[in-house]
This record gives structure tokens, C-alpha cells and sequence, in this order.
């Protein structure tokens, strides 16, 4: 017993000091993440369109770990299918929020994107047989609510994405919501061979898109290139890797409130270095999509105690 008793203590006297890092990783990658819609901007000012800013940028990143999934295909050739579903939607989700937050207004992307929630509770419900708690509805109207009174629109007449920002970001936040859905089936897999197929699948969105439009390959200098290969490899990496730093060293619940600083980020940065204004109503409507999220926190919280 007394091995085991040490061994406790031990683990015990480490935890202050391991603490920290984890909750700095996040709010490094929350607070990227609230920015990263700047360089874009400045990329496609110089005549890098977003799709070609995502593919470039996201090649870069992968054509340095293209060996990981020769290493892993044991694990790879066991579960195929939910991997290559796992890569897609987190291709859609980096490629459709990029695309958002060059043509919308950053904050409403953002908060559209924190729908993510919303989209959670119908995946946990139809592909993991979640069911739902008086409070988990609670939340769950909570969202709904607040995407309504978001979405206002009185040319409209009816609370609908108004343009194809607003649709880009919600699609996003789906194919977040649905990504970790298969991450969480995943289990046998690394983290590294996970990241890696997430960069294949913004290659294969991206270059899709691409085709598909018929967008031919802009006419940029040298150093515009440089900048997205560097945004890529001293931005999309590292947050890519401290996201799944923080996430994998502490419970989901808190993650999930302290990647919410992304929102702020994006709000302060769009107000400094644009001139988009924000309604009321979308302040509001964000505001209970935040809470939203907030209680599902604190809803998982007191379910793991």
C-alpha cells in the first residue's frame, strides 16, 4: 500500500505545476484562432483568394507529415471509412470558416460558428444515441433562440443566414460538431494520424472547390506565397497542435469554456482593424448562444462528478 500511497502523493504535488500550460495552450490557440482572420484578409488583398490561401497554406503543413499515415496504416486500414468522414467534415469546417470570415462580418461568423452546440445535441442524439435531460433541452432551446433572434432579418421577414457568409459559418460549425463526433469514435487512433487526415481533408475540400469553380491560379508574387506557406507552418501547425495540447490534458467542459475567448478576440481584432459594426440584436442573439454553450459546460461537468 505505502508504494501506491507515495505514488498518489506524488501525482498530487505535480498537478499545480501541470495545470497551467494546458490553460495557456488554449487561450495561445483561442486567441490565433480570433485573429487568423487578418492575414487572410491581407493574403487576399494581394490577390490570394481564400481557397487557394487554405490550400496552400494547409499543403504546406501536410507535405511535412505526409509519413504519418504510411507509419499508421494498420490503424488507417482499420477504420477507413470513419476517418475519411472525420477528414471531410474537418476540411469543410477549416475551409467554409475561412471563406466565411474573408467575405462576412467576423464577429456574426464567429458566433454563428459557436452554433456548434446546437449541432452537438442532433449528432449525439441520432449517431451516438445521446438522449437529452430537461436541462440539456434547456440549453438546447437556449441555442435555438439565440440563432433566431441572431438571424433577424426584417427584408426577409423570417430569421434566415442572410448570405453566403452566414451559411458558410453555419456549415462550419456543423462539420466542427460532426468531426468530433468521429474523433470520439476514433479511440484506437493517434492524435498525430487524426491531425494529419484533418489536413488532408482542407486539401481535398479546398482543391474540390477549386476545380469545381474553375478558379485559376492567382497571379502573385513570390513573396504573397511565402506568407501563406509561413501562415500555414507558424499558424495553422501550432494550432493545430496546442489545440490537442490543452484538450487532451484537461476535461472537455473546460476546454470547451476556455476556447470561447476566441470570441472575444474576434470581436476586439474586427473592431480595431475594420470598420463592421454589430447590431444589437446580434450581440444579444450571440449572447445566449455563448450561455448556451456555457450551461452545456457546466451541464457535462456535473454529470462526470
Amino acid at each position: 500500500c505505502e508504494p501506491d500511497e507515495s505514488i498518489r502523493e506524488a501525482m498530487d504535488t505535480s498537478k499545480p505545476e501541470n495545470r497551467l500550460l494546458p490553460i495557456l495552450s488554449l487561450l495561445f490557440t483561442a486567441t490565433l484562432w480570433g485573429v487568423i482572420w487578418y492575414p487572410l484578409r491581407l493574403l487576399a488583398e494581394q490577390g490570394l483568394a481564400g481557397l487557394w490561401s487554405g490550400l496552400i497554406s494547409y499543403g504546406a503543413v501536410l507535405s511535412l507529415f505526409l509519413w504519418v499515415p504510411v507509419r499508421e496504416r494498420a490503424s488507417l486500414q482499420r477504420n477507413y471509412l470513419p476517418f475519411a468522414l472525420m477528414g471531410l467534415s474537418a476540411g469543410w469546417c477549416n475551409v467554409a470558416f475561412i471563406m466565411a470570415v474573408l467575405d462576412g462580418n467576423v464577429v456574426r461568423v464567429l458566433l454563428l460558428f459557436y452554433l456548434s452546440p446546437f449541432w452537438a445535441v442532433c449528432l449525439g442524439w441520432f449517431l451516438l444515441d445521446e438522449r437529452l435531460d430537461r436541462q440539456s433541452l434547456l440549453v438546447f432551446a437556449i441555442a435555438v433562440v439565440g440563432a433566431l433572434v441572431m438571424l433577424w432579418d426584417e427584408s426577409l421577414g423570417m430569421p434566415w443566414p442572410r448570405d453566403s457568409a452566414d451559411w458558410l459559418a453555419v456549415s462550419s460549425g456543423f462539420a466542427f460538431a460532426l468531426s468530433n463526433v468521429f474523433v470520439r469514435r476514433l479511440q484506437d487512433v493517434s492524435v498525430l494520424l487524426k491531425s494529419t487526415g484533418s489536413w488532408v481533408g482542407v486539401v481535398v475540400v479546398a482543391a474540390s472547390w477549386i476545380l469545381l469553380s474553375h478558379t485559376g491560379f492567382p497571379e502573385v508574387g513570390p513573396g504573397v506565397l511565402f506568407a501563406a506557406v509561413a501562415l500555414g507552418l507558424c499558424g495553422f501547425l501550432v494550432m493545430t497542435f496546442t489545440v490537442l495540447y490543452g484538450v487532451t490534458r484537461m476535461p472537455v467542459h473546460r476546454s470547451a469554456v476556455i476556447l470561447l475567448f476566441e470570441l472575444v478576440l474576434g470581436a476586439v481584432s474586427s473592431l480595431l482593424l475594420t470598420d463592421e459594426v454589430v447590431l444589437p440584436r446580434e450581440w444579444l442573439g450571440g449572447f445566449m448562444i455563448v450561455a448556451a454553450a456555457w450551461l452545456a459546460a457546466r451541464i457535462h461537468a456535473r454529470d462526470e462528478t
